[in-house]
């Protein structure tokens, strides 16, 4: 089968409420910081309620398309590669901001087949002024996503299969992952996991270590996740964890830069310069999306690295889980394309 596409992508589809708080708002609405809570959607109410009655934080809350894969994807677009997202929205506005937003990026969207009564997922992303962000999020739609959601055909035509870690909260979200999974390593394809968050790696941690067993070969996680993932409790121990399991293990460690592991293979990739950071939202997720652009594209891993490193400094200098200035145009100043 020809591969129509660099990465198909599920993940769940959220739209981002991204507003700036201060710690105090945080400790008034119980709301923990830097981490990503799944709320319900009395508790999402009761939060946008919050937000409208503080004038001044309303003023700065931004409405756009978000969710962790969904993010990933509009960054690989903005580098110049062609992708499919497979995601799960209601028909009703914030449904169709969700897929006006990716249809915009040049990332193909598909919603599937099965009908949902659930709103659109929606997530409430207080960012504080040291520019770390604290994620309400309600899944609705999200909840709803089924295997019959998955077009094996479509996916299929993917080099690389990429999968939030997220999806994990849903069992038949895990079932629509797995028929994604046997579809593109059935037609040659490699799986990608992105580990998601360390309370994501606590709750489904054996069931990550058997998706690397048999299925996964390129992971990403930060380095609180890779170390709950390893149990280990340095970054050394991560290392070893990384090169005993074999794959290829993207590692992220925010200002220390990244470390790329493959067997015995390690590699060491320095932070982008970022004058200012404005905001982490997103920085994970367009680290992923250089990667991936890299080795889809003939890249070695040391320049996938520096490509995610680059796309992750380009998000966090501004607010927002997308990147606004053109990855491509960048990656070829700093002569990675």
């Amino acid at each position: 089968m020809p591969q129509q596409y660099d990465v198909a992508s599920l993940g769940n589809a959220i739209v981002d409420i991204i507003a700036s708080v201060d710690d105090r708002f945080l400790l008034t609405h119980k709301i923990a910081k830097g981490t990503m809570t799944l709320i319900d959607e009395f508790r999402a109410k009761e939060l946008l309620k919050a937000l409208a009655d503080n004038q001044q934080t309303m003023s700065s809350a931004r409405e756009v398309a978000g969710g962790s894969a969904a993010n990933t994807m509009a960054g690989l677009a903005s580098l110049g590669g062609n992708g499919l997202f497979l995601g799960k929205v209601s028909d009703d506005r914030l449904g169709k901001v969700f897929a006006d937003s990716m249809v915009a990026t040049g990332i193909r969207f598909h919603n599937g087949s099965s009908k949902t009564s659930a709103s659109t997922a929606s997530s409430m992303i207080a960012v504080t002024p040291d520019g770390q962000r604290s994620m309400n999020t309600f899944l609705g739609a999200c909840r709803e996503m089924v295997a019959d959601d998955v077009d094996e055909e479509q996916v299929a035509a993917a080099r690389v299969l990429y999968i939030e870690g997220y999806l994990w909260d849903e069992e038949k979200a895990k079932e629509a992952s797995r028929k994604a999974i046997a579809a593109v390593k059935g037609a040659g394809g490699r799986i990608a996991l992105s580990l998601s968050d360390p309370f994501c790696v606590g709750r489904f941690r054996d069931e990550f270590l058997h998706l690397l067993d048999k299925d996964v070969g390129i992971l990403f996680a930060n380095e609180d996740e890779a170390k709950a993932l390893f149990q280990a409790e340095d970054f050394d121990g991560v290392i070893a964890g990384a090169k005993k399991w074999g794959g290829i293990a993207a590692l992220t460690r925010s200002a220390k830069g990244c470390v790329i592991v493959e067997e015995g293979m390690v590699h060491e990739i320095p932070a982008a310069p970022v004058s200012r950071v404005i905001d982490t939202t997103g920085a994970g997720d367009q680290f992923a999306a250089g990667f991936l652009y890299g080795l889809t594209h003939g890249k070695g891993l040391p320049d996938c690295g520096r490509l995610g490193a680059l796309a992750a400094a380009e998000v966090i200098s501004h607010y927002g889980a997308r990147p606004e200035t053109s990855l491509k145009d960048l990656a070829a100043k700093a002569g990675l394309l």
